[in-house]
């Protein structure tokens, strides 16, 4: 009876272990392509194979084929470089890119240039393509025509990286810098117009006052014309009335003074008391 059940648990064993083993081979012949990723197989016989898996779960054979995931969500990177304009000037541009890789294209871009792609080819094609747009302009026209600029080099940059199956979603322009000498120059110019604009603004408020000053006289002199026209007519009338106007109104203020008495009777003379 004992060398039965110890028979038994050495199936058992045996068992045991054919389940695990075999586990194990179907653990390592499935493997998972998450969303947003793309998965290209390496054959240690064939090589790279031209199919790219998609998402979700896939076979391979274990220990003969292996999985190479790539990430194919876009991505920013920055590129900087210096180059010269049309005029010679020194320009410092700096271009923000949204870049993927063609999935079509993983098998050819994992045999040809590597995991790393995005850092060994769009450094080298960004100056590339940067230095043949900015040679095409001058400094200030690199300021005045930035969106031309900017088209310019969207399209070539997006033609250059097709060859290597890399598709560039967004390029913009974020910095765009220059020598000290052309700054200095552009800063002078801002400087002078400002002055310039200043200077007409004088020349038009003095061209103002000019004009108010003549209206002004040519009213002086209409209103002295009708008051000799007034003394022509009227003759001593007109100084006579004025007079009863004026002393009306200094009759008018002297009442309404507190510092003023009016002695009765025919006396005119009038008496300034100090108010206490």
């Amino acid at each position: 009876m004992a060398a039965v059940a110890q028979k038994l648990l050495g199936r058992l064993g045996t068992l045991g272990v054919a389940v695990a083993i075999g586990g194990g081979v179907a653990q390592s012949a499935l493997y998972n392509v998450d969303g947003g990723q793309r998965a290209v197989i390496f054959d240690r016989f064939a090589g790279v194979k031209d199919a790219v898996a998609g998402e979700g779960t896939h076979f391979l054979i274990p220990w003969v084929q292996k999985p190479i995931i790539f990430d194919i969500r876009s991505t920013p990177r920055a590129v900087s470089t210096i180059t010269g304009s049309k005029d010679l000037q020194n320009v410092t541009i700096t271009l923000r890119i949204l870049h993927r890789p063609d999935p079509s294209k993983l098998p050819s871009i994992y045999l040809n240039i590597g995991l790393d792609y995005a850092e060994r080819v769009l450094p080298s094609i960004t100056n590339e393509v940067l230095k043949a747009v900015v040679a095409q302009f001058d400094a200030h026209e690199m300021i005045t025509q930035r969106e031309l600029v900017s088209q310019r080099v969207s399209v070539e940059l997006c033609q250059r990286a097709a060859q290597f199956g890399l598709l560039l979603d967004d390029i913009s322009i974020t910095h765009l810098g220059f020598g000290k000498e052309f700054t200095e120059a552009v800063e002078a110019k801002q400087v002078a117009q400002q002055d310039a604009e200043k200077a007409r603004y004088l020349v038009e408020k003095a061209e103002q006052m000019k004009k108010a000053a003549i209206t002004s006289a040519e009213g002086d002199a209409q209103a002295a014309r009708l008051i000799a026209k007034a003394f022509a007519e009227a003759g001593e009338g007109l100084v006579e009335l004025r007079k009863i106007e004026a002393a009306e109104d200094i009759s008018k203020k002297m009442a309404g003074s507190r510092n003023v008495v009016f002695l009765p009777g025919n006396q005119s003379t009038l008496l300034n008391l100090p108010m206490n």
